[in-house]
């Protein structure tokens, strides 16, 4: 059966999912830096660079590394029952009712509070005030 979230529930998570959806995001960015790394590194092998090889499996151990912290990040953050919409901007949507209708109260890492509310397919650019 779904939980659904008052306002007040979804604010008191905050202070707990702020320091997990910040190891998310730094962890996705790690990776995009290794990623572009290692397609200039392999793009060097190519061309005679075979004494690369060892920094490349050095490149990728790194990336199954943070991929498996954002593994278990993403798995921690599902714990609380909300929805990761876009881990770039730290977008979270928090299941409610709202006049009998389940709505996402929808907060983003830049809010200090949970200021909106979307359709369940409304999305993002369905935000409206709460």
């Amino acid at each position: 059966m779904a939980h659904y979230f008052t306002r007040e529930e979804a604010e008191a998570l905050l202070p707990a999912v702020l320091p997990i959806l910040k190891r998310i995001q730094r962890a996705r960015q790690q990776i995009q830096q290794l990623e572009e790394e290692l397609m200039i590194v392999q793009a060097q092998a190519m061309n005679n660079g075979h004494h690369l090889q060892q920094h490349i499996l050095q490149l990728q151990e790194k990336v199954i590394l943070l991929a498996d912290i954002l593994r278990e990040a993403v798995l921690e953050l599902q714990q609380f029952d909300c929805e990761l919409k876009d881990p770039d901007t730290g977008l979270i949507d928090f299941l409610s009712l709202r006049d009998g209708q389940e709505v996402y109260l929808c907060w983003r890492l830049d809010e200090e509070r949970i200021l909106f509310w979307h359709p369940i397919e409304g999305g993002f650019a369905g935000r409206q005030p709460l």
